[in-house]
């Protein structure tokens, strides 16, 4: 998630869980350490790939954060008269502060190494866009509130509300998740694709409309499935990858990442002779958010090429287009 979101989350933890009279100083803790796991994007790993696929890694590990918690929870009760007078309180917030960052980042799209260093494919439970304000808004007026009042009880009830209201709404996204993934199945009951990969991701900012990427043996079909409208079946649009460029260049060690990365949802393009692949995951149709350069034509195989990150190339007329289909078939 944003960083504003997990800063907000952080601090609700803290002001909910420290004793009033440190509210504030928990509420800046919370919130310092809701955003330390994601300072690992300060570091330069040697390439665009790299960056793009060790981020969300050792930091963002739970076989990590959770001895670094108690780690920086030893250290704190030793030289901050705070923690020592309510020590456990503090622990828990050190605790769950850091840890519900990995796992908030794990309902989005991007994909998150819970368990670093060994290396299943990230978790990408894809329930929750990067940015979704119904998720964030009430953490944050709960935040302020506390902040501007902390000594009152009621601040108490408002973030232990706001975290209430929170959760409910990451269950409601499972829920959402769990309806669009029976139309999908239902949709492709019928058809050589019934056992085809598929992933499900929301649209910007909302939970009830979704986008379905199908993979196919020669490409990938593209849905969209909206939770208010009764459409009927879902409908896809079909767009090719050029799947022999992708098989003949999968031993360069960027092109196997970032199939390993995005569990294979990559649209392969060869444009003047280089390589391009697309995390079909972040984004939609024509363009997506994550495209890298990776191989160059050699005589006659590819080559490992610097990987180059290619500009976001993002319309505005997609947010008004989310908004509308939202709406209406």
């Amino acid at each position: 998630m944003d960083s504003v979101t997990q800063a907000v989350l952080g601090a609700a933890i803290g002001g909910a869980i420290a004793p009033r009279g440190s509210r504030r100083k928990a509420l800046l803790a919370g919130a310092v350490l809701g955003t330390v796991p994601d300072l690992d994007v300060f570091i330069d790993y040697g390439g665009a790939v790299d960056n793009f696929t060790y981020h969300r890694g050792f930091s963002h590990s739970l076989l990590v954060l959770t001895p670094f918690s108690v780690l920086l929870w030893l250290i704190l009760r030793r030289w901050w008269a705070a923690v020592r007078d309510a020590p456990y309180r503090w622990l828990a917030l050190i605790v769950l502060a850091l840890v519900t960052h990995p796992l908030l980042d794990a309902h989005t799209a991007y994909g998150t190494q819970l368990f670093w260093p060994f290396e299943p494919h990230p978790t990408m439970w894809a329930t929750l866009f990067i940015i979704d304000p119904l998720y964030t808004l009430p953490l944050l007026a709960a935040v302020l509130i506390a902040a501007i009042r902390p000594y009152a009880l009621s601040s108490s009830i408002v973030l232990r509300s706001a975290l209430a209201v929170s959760t409910f709404y990451i269950a409601w996204s499972w829920m959402a998740h769990g309806i669009v993934k029976q139309n999908v199945e239902q949709a492709l009951a019928n058809s050589k694709l019934a056992d085809a990969p598929v992933f499900l991701t929301p649209t910007p900012f909302n939970t009830v409309l979704w986008r379905a990427v199908v993979m196919t043996e020669n490409g990938y079909l593209e849905g969209f499935d909206s939770l208010l409208v009764d459409e009927g079946p879902m409908k896809f649009e079909a767009y090719p990858t050029n799947r022999q460029a992708l098989d003949d260049a999968s031993n360069i060690w960027a092109v196997e990442r970032l199939r390993w990365f995005s569990q294979d949802f990559i649209k392969a393009t060869v444009v003047d002779k280089r390589l391009l692949l697309a995390d079909l995951r972040m984004g939609r149709e024509p363009a997506y958010v994550f495209t890298y350069v990776v191989a160059a034509r050699g005589n006659p195989h590819w080559k490992a090429v610097p990987t180059e990150a290619l500009p976001i190339s993002l319309e505005k007329r997609m947010l008004s287009e989310t908004w509308r289909r939202i709406w209406s078939e």
